[in-house]
């Protein structure tokens, strides 16, 4: 596990945190613009002074009172908003200035891995002003990675891009979580990275962390906000099973039964993970035929809360999958909605995110 504990008191604002999160998969610290994000990230960095300050990673301890490993010496690589690449140096010469400061039997990421991954070979000659904005974010996660870190921080490294970029990148970031073995800690507030990226969620708020936990429950747990508003939804682990080429359509199963959902060019195997909101999922107490919903599933109420005056937000199982959806209260009183109740999921639309 990581390990980190800070308190660190600015003015009006203090960062409060007790954290521990996995060693390994993308760990997102997500929350609204100033609720402590990146001063929670630069404290993981020890850039930012915490007298009070713990940190262990795995079975190595950075700070602990007075025990405190300097940030140059720490084994991690840091992305920041703003690609900061060397503008005196080419591509190579930025992914090289990172590898000196790493002895030779300590390099777990050759430079040659990370050009790879990261799609820059083309780029090694070119001075980073050269570069696109996208490019640059491409050059600045390679050059992190170059260092063989223990762990690697992103803060918000799409932020300053624009949609198109977004799009040129992410595929790049997602790469990442499938091939490489270094915990990542990734800062974001927008729920669309978030939905892509984590396997692991930490919900901050007001320096406070509300919630931390696997991504698919903290979605749907209805007592916190992420659960809650028109953009509440639940993410699905599941597997391609196989291609329908007349319908021109994918099926994917997971534990609750299978999505059907239109044709995706991924391998049969492959994981892929489905988003599907509360607003489009219904209920009904048969299950139903007729309809050009394909999407149906047994599930079980396990909790419902009011949302607002006339609505209410249920969160089901699925086959030991949690999912949401949002009716009316009188729906709820006609349907005779209670925890334990059985009854059937009908997702009218769902998304495939890969």
């Amino acid at each position: 596990m990581i390990e980190a504990r800070f308190k660190i008191e600015r003015d009006d604002f203090v960062l409060d945190v007790d954290l521990n999160i996995p060693d390994k998969g993308v760990t997102a610290i997500f929350g609204p613009s100033g609720c402590g994000k990146t001063t929670l990230l630069r404290a993981m960095a020890g850039l930012e002074c915490c007298r009070d300050g713990y940190l262990k990673i795995g079975d190595q301890l950075w700070q602990n009172g007075k025990q405190f490993v300097a940030p140059h010496k720490r084994p991690l690589g840091y992305v920041f908003q703003e690609a900061s690449l060397f503008a005196h140096l080419t591509v190579q010469g930025n992914l090289e200035y990172g590898v000196r400061r790493v002895p030779a039997n300590q390099r777990k990421v050759s430079i040659d891995s990370a050009i790879e991954l990261l799609g820059i070979g083309h780029l090694l000659q070119r001075r980073t002003g050269q570069l696109s904005g996208g490019e640059q974010h491409r050059v600045a996660i390679a050059r992190a990675l170059a260092v063989s870190p223990q762990i690697l921080l992103m803060d918000e490294p799409l932020a300053a891009l624009d949609l198109a970029r977004k799009r040129e990148i992410m595929p790049y970031l997602e790469s990442l979580h499938d091939e490489l073995d270094i915990p990542v800690v990734y800062v974001s507030h927008s729920p669309d990275e978030v939905a892509r990226l984590a396997d692991h969620l930490v919900l901050l708020e007001a320096g406070q962390i509300k919630g931390a936990g696997p991504i698919g429950e903290m979605l749907t747990r209805l007592d916190l906000p992420l659960a809650h508003g028109d953009d509440a939804e639940a993410l699905i682990e599941a597997v391609v099973a196989e291609h329908d080429d007349e319908f021109n359509l994918t099926y994917v199963d997971f534990a609750g039964g299978r999505f059907t959902v239109t044709h995706k060019d991924l391998p049969v195997g492959r994981s892929v993970r489905v988003r599907v909101a509360a607003r489009d999922v219904s209920l009904t107490l048969a299950h139903q035929s007729g309809t050009s919903i394909l999407n149906i599933f047994p599930a079980t109420v396990e909790a419902l809360i009011p949302e607002g005056e006339s609505q209410v937000m249920v969160r089901l199982q699925v086959g030991g999958v949690p999912m949401l959806t949002r009716v009316t209260r009188k729906s709820a009183a006609l349907l005779e909605l209670q925890p334990g109740k059985s009854l059937y999921a009908q997702a009218k639309s769902v998304a495939l995110l890969s």
